[in-house]
């Protein structure tokens, strides 16, 4: 009975010995700190500023990249903002770059019910603070997706996942989209996508009217008709992001559809205008032109688009 006790005694002392967190062992913060460290040395990279608002630390480091002076009303929680973002892990195993997927419109306080991090949020509020206003962010596992992380599949599949306890290196470009006449609201952030999506596509000669929207007349008509607002038309089309993924079409002779003008967004109404029967015309359309705040089927909020219509027919 003695020797059964000792026994028992002996390896319950073990037990609590084994258990007893040691003083050298990092906490998650530190650990952090640790991998942001390491990755800005490795990376080679400079002006990050560690976060202290509220007299502590939450563990992220950011860097301001543009600050337009005309911007005064600071963000807060119940403030309605549109931003695009870009992504990866420290391990370099995640990686998500497309901003035309990669945008978000709603509340600040609402960030975290769409997958996005804490970090993010804290960020935003803390250190970004303006519409208007670019940002890098490094993102302590923590306040990120934590041990479990985030997505499907293995994390030996590049960009399908992030790995447990992985910190997250962020772009962010917060949108003026406050009305009025100030240098950076969505029409202007939608105009400067579409140029640099033509200049990377090579597109020439679309002509821009005064609403922002652009079009290409690919091969005149030969009908009289012109098309307007009580107009219906008989159509092949193709609808794309400006990332060239391809969300609509009725594409061939066979497929043709028709369509009442009135019942299209507006940037297709105004399109349309310049075509009649047998144009091929190409429109590259503002999210204002658009679907803007709504996200519909393959088309995220505040996306511009791109489609091509070739006109068949037009009644009356």
């Amino acid at each position: 009975m003695k020797q059964t006790l000792f026994t028992l005694l002996l390896l319950s002392t073990i037990g609590l010995v084994s258990c007893k967190k040691t003083g050298t062992q990092p906490n998650i913060k530190q650990y952090d700190e640790t991998q942001i460290q390491n990755y800005i040395s490795a990376n080679g990279i400079s002006g990050m500023i560690k976060d202290t608002v509220g007299q502590d630390t939450t563990g992220i480091y950011y860097k301001i990249l543009t600050s337009p002076k005309t911007v005064t009303t600071i963000i807060g929680d119940t403030s309605k903002i549109s931003f695009v973002f870009t992504l990866k892990s420290f391990d370099g195993k995640y990686s998500s770059t497309d901003t035309i997927q990669n945008h978000y419109d709603g509340y600040v306080g609402h960030i975290t019910l769409d997958a996005l991090p804490l970090g993010l949020r804290l960020a935003i509020l803390n250190n970004l603070k303006y519409r208007g206003y670019s940002m890098r962010i490094l993102i302590p596992s923590h306040l990120a997706y934590g041990l479990y992380g985030y997505g499907s599949g293995s994390i030996e599949n590049t960009s399908s996942r992030i790995a447990g306890n992985q910190c997250l290196d962020y772009y962010v470009h917060v949108i003026n989209n406050v009305n009025g006449p100030v240098p950076d609201n969505q029409a202007t952030y939608d105009d400067q996508t579409i140029q640099q999506y033509m200049k990377h596509e090579n597109f020439t000669d679309y002509i821009k009217t005064s609403t922002g929207l652009y079009y290409k007349i690919i091969t005149p008509g030969t009908g009289a008709k012109i098309i307007n607002q009580n107009s219906t038309i008989e159509s092949t089309y193709t609808g794309m992001l400006l990332n060239n993924i391809q969300f609509d079409s009725a594409n061939n002779g066979a497929d043709s559809v028709s369509l009442e003008v009135p019942d299209l967004i507006k940037g297709m109404q105004e399109g349309l205008t310049h075509a009649t029967t047998g144009t091929l015309i190409s429109m590259i359309i503002p999210s204002g032109l658009a679907y803007a705040e709504t996200a519909t089927t393959g088309v995220p909020v505040n996306s511009c688009l791109r489609f091509e219509f070739q006109v068949i027919d037009v009644t009356p």
